[in-house]
């Protein structure tokens, strides 16, 4: 993995990044030990993979946005916004949902896409929003609670932070 020759940023999904995308995420399923099934509709036809992802859609019975973060040609990883919790959502999964791929992670990569995340929140509306990590998930703890988490109850084997976005950095 070279040094990035272009500041990384949040972008629709797009067919451009195919190789880089497809990489990056086998790489990641294959370094925690899991299926690159779900890859399969990517490579059959990535321009339909990607058309799915651009824009609003839904999952999790909620409407949401879809970024990839990258540098250049490179990806980097995803996040998902959440425009509303369900019940479920309120206890597991929250607003935001973000993923640096394996050969991008503990370059800092995760904490300021987290940041622009937050800028995109605020552009939907979003006065505060929740975020949930496993509690073994140290690293994403650190994420969330450089970007103004703080912890409320815990739901399992889960943290729940909350991030209240007029006050936070993402809103700098």
């Amino acid at each position: 993995m070279s040094d990035l020759a272009e500041t990384p940023r949040l972008v629709q999904p797009t067919a451009a990044l195919r190789d880089s995308f497809l990489t990056g995420e086998r790489a990641d399923c294959l370094a925690e030990g899991r299926s690159t099934e779900w890859l399969a509709p990517a490579v059959e036809d990535f321009d339909a993979f990607v058309a799915e992802r651009r824009g609003v859609f839904l999952r999790w019975g909620v409407p949401c946005t879809g970024f990839w973060y990258v540098a250049g040609q490179d990806y980097l990883g995803m996040l998902i916004i959440r425009h509303r919790l369900t019940p479920e959502l309120a206890e597991v999964g929250g607003h935001v949902g973000y993923h640096v791929v394996t050969p991008w992670r503990r370059r800092g990569h995760a904490t300021r896409m987290l940041s622009a995340g937050l800028l995109e929140c605020r552009r939907l509306g979003l006065d505060r929003v929740l975020l949930t990590c496993g509690r073994d998930n140290e690293a994403s703890r650190r994420v969330i609670l450089a970007n103004g988490g703080v912890l409320d109850r815990p739901h399992g084997d889960e943290d729940r932070f909350w991030i209240t976005l007029d006050e936070g950095p993402g809103t700098a």
